[in-house]
């Protein structure tokens, strides 16, 4: 009997995994004749295609929960899914462990689509003894980058398969069209940078801030952050405490980020650990000159090593002032760093990297 594909994310937020999600689930809803996702945000349903079958709880009450409490909750309602219809092959992109370990004690088939690299938390001997252990026991494991790959196999001996983020250029650049009334950026008297992401200590958009900080009476700059996360407050109150708020503005979640993009000269990120961030595919396709941390894994397969953008020490904000500055100096000579970026997105196309993905689940329905 052929299985039908259940796709598990126990919470749906705003950042590079969740924009994967909705692309590569509607991609296979198209293609397949049945597909069920799990998930505690059925709020988020209107961005999926109409044919899919939610599974979600009934009541509202775990809306503002704990990620730890969604996914707990969403971990409970895939047990009872399937221990009543064990017809189905599992596609996981969060809470891997648990949805593997189900899986295995069930006796059903799964693919992990693993998303941050393992030097983001490896350091933590028992946790790596138990990953080990556990990813081995997924049918197929998933990352999207070939760096990650590596990382995958010198860490835990696992052998996965590399996926690129699915990238639509001609749809970003029509997105970027959009009408952008931010007042912030206008004019050409200021450099104009970016950072767009979740506010948390893994992307470490305070350092940006410091880097402002030292800068703001060298060179004339604006800075503007869009996003949310549990670092909020801590970004908002340095701001205020260092009289930031001429140079930088602090902006919440926005769907459409790409005219916001498209008006800087410059996104930066300063990630401590990635797997491969689709924040900054999306700068390239927009044509912006990107200063980033050589962080594993991602930025360096993205920008080609520093022929497509410039890095910069992790942690080090006068390292990054240098670079910002640097640019501000530069930014004839750079043009051709910006134009070996866009040249090289082919390898992220949205319809070449999707096939990959249905091509995997297809060998295991």
């Amino acid at each position: 009997m052929r299985k039908d594909l259940l796709i598990f994310i126990p919470h749906i937020g705003g950042g590079g995994v969740e924009k994967n999600f909705f692309i590569i689930t509607n991609f296979l809803a198209k293609k397949l004749d049945k597909v069920t996702v799990i998930t505690i945000n059925k709020e988020f349903k209107k961005k999926l295609n109409n044919k899919i079958n939610i599974i979600s709880p009934e009541s509202n009450r775990w809306k503002n929960s704990s990620i730890y409490v969604k996914y707990v909750v969403s971990l409970l309602i895939l047990i009872k899914t399937l221990l009543c219809n064990k017809n189905y092959l599992v596609l996981s992109f969060q809470a891997n462990w648990y949805a593997i370990i189900i899986c295995k004690i069930i006796g059903l088939k799964i693919i992990s689509r693993s998303n941050t690299a393992p030097e983001g938390w490896s350091n933590n001997s028992f946790k790596k003894f138990l990953y080990k252990i556990i990813i081995n026991l997924s049918d197929e494991v998933i990352v999207n980058s070939l760096e990650f790959k590596k990382s995958l196999k010198i860490f835990f001996n696992v052998d996965s398969k590399c996926i690129y983020n699915p990238l639509n250029k001609s749809k970003i650049l029509r997105l970027s069209k959009a009408k952008n009334n931010l007042e912030f950026f206008r004019g050409n008297k200021y450099l104009k940078l970016i950072n767009i992401g979740r506010f948390t200590d893994q992307k470490n958009q305070l350092l940006i801030l410091k880097s402002i900080k030292y800068l703001k009476q060298s060179i004339p700059i604006k800075f503007l952050i869009a996003g949310r996360g549990v670092n909020h407050s801590l970004l908002k109150n340095y701001i205020i405490k260092n009289r930031l708020s001429k140079f930088v503005k602090l902006m919440n979640f926005i769907d459409n980020p790409y005219p916001l993009i498209k008006s800087a000269d410059v996104f930066i990120l300063s990630s401590n650990y990635e797997g491969l961030p689709n924040v900054l595919l999306e700068a390239q396709c927009l044509k912006k000159m990107i200063i980033s941390t050589k962080c594993p894994t991602g930025p360096g397969e993205i920008l080609l090593n520093g022929k497509a953008g410039i890095f910069f020490k992790m942690n080090d904000y006068k390292d990054l002032s240098k670079k910002i500055y640097y640019v501000f100096k530069n930014r004839n000579k750079l043009k051709k760093k910006i134009s070996i970026g866009f040249k090289n997105l082919d390898r992220f196309d949205e319809i070449k990297n999707l096939n990959l993905y249905y091509k995997i689940v297809r060998k295991y329905l």
